[in-house]
């Protein structure tokens, strides 16, 4: 007994030594792939940035004005100021005051290749896409990243202040980042289609967000305009259709293009390799 006892352990302990050195293969030849990945997109933006150089330089504001798609090239002078912005002086030091949002050389740097974007950084681009609305349609409203936690947190109820000079059922969209701890992903309200949507990069499911949200509108309808709004006429989708993340730090980037595009009602065109560029951009 005690033999077939002591052979089964060793059977099992070389069972599990060999599931092991199987998971570590896959692991290391998934970030092998992965790796391949963002050398591929830092080779596509070196191209874009070497194309650049050689054509007729345009003005910021041109190259802002192109179309989302054509990903117009950075000129030198552009590449210049974002040298410059993100290795020319004090980290503290503020670049940009806008929005109620100060926006320094530290947060700016979150802009680098493989790093994570921080709070500032998401809530300024999501908030340049609401004003940018402002001149062209459909209209939108944004939450900071920390409605959402918030929500979770408080409900409805404590959350009513945040909607005293707007009023929601009069927008077309209302676009929420979600942070989930170490990963970013992006929520959308379309009054248009009573619709809510969750993109995520890395294909995840958040059925609790789509929920808490219809929830809120439910409850901000009652409680704005005086009458119940039926919880069953939301349509809850989690976008599987989506420009997917192949490394573990473009989730903001990602979350922050998602953003872009539907507020334009574009469909996407990009992947993984123009990460590099859109960080720069």
């Amino acid at each position: 007994t005690w033999v077939l006892g002591s052979l089964r352990k060793q059977w099992y302990q070389r069972r599990v030594r060999g599931e092991n050195e199987r998971k570590i293969k896959e692991m290391k030849k998934d970030l092998e792939q992965a790796k391949q990945k963002v050398i591929q997109g830092q080779d596509n933006f070196e191209k874009r940035v070497e194309k650049s150089l050689q054509e007729e330089e345009v003005s910021e504001d041109e190259a802002i004005g192109e179309e989302l798609d054509t990903f117009p090239p950075l000129t030198q002078e552009m590449m210049g100021e974002v040298d410059d912005a993100l290795s020319g002086g004090p980290l503290l030091a503020t670049l940009v005051d806008h929005f109620n949002i100060a926006i320094t050389r530290k947060d700016i740097q979150t802009l680098k290749d493989l790093t994570w974007l921080n709070d500032e950084v998401i809530n300024f681009y999501f908030n340049m896409l609401m004003e940018r609305s402002k001149k062209c349609a459909p209209s939108i409203h944004i939450f900071n990243t920390f409605f959402y936690p918030r929500l979770l947190k408080v409900g409805h109820q404590g959350l009513a202040r945040w909607t005293r000079k707007v009023d929601l059922f009069a927008m077309d969209l209302i676009m929420i980042p979600i942070h989930l701890g170490m990963h970013w992903c992006l929520a959308v309200i379309d009054n248009r289609n009573t619709t809510i949507t969750y993109y995520d990069s890395l294909l995840g499911d958040n059925h609790q967000c789509t929920a808490s949200l219809r929830d809120y509108m439910v409850a901000e309808h009652l409680a704005k305009k005086k009458t119940p709004m039926n919880a069953s006429s939301w349509k809850l989708v989690i976008e599987k259709d989506l420009p997917e993340q192949l490394n573990g730090c473009d989730c903001g980037v990602f979350a922050c293009k998602y953003a872009e595009y539907v507020s334009q009602d574009r469909p996407f065109d990009f992947d993984q390799s123009d990460m590099p560029y859109f960080r720069r951009r």
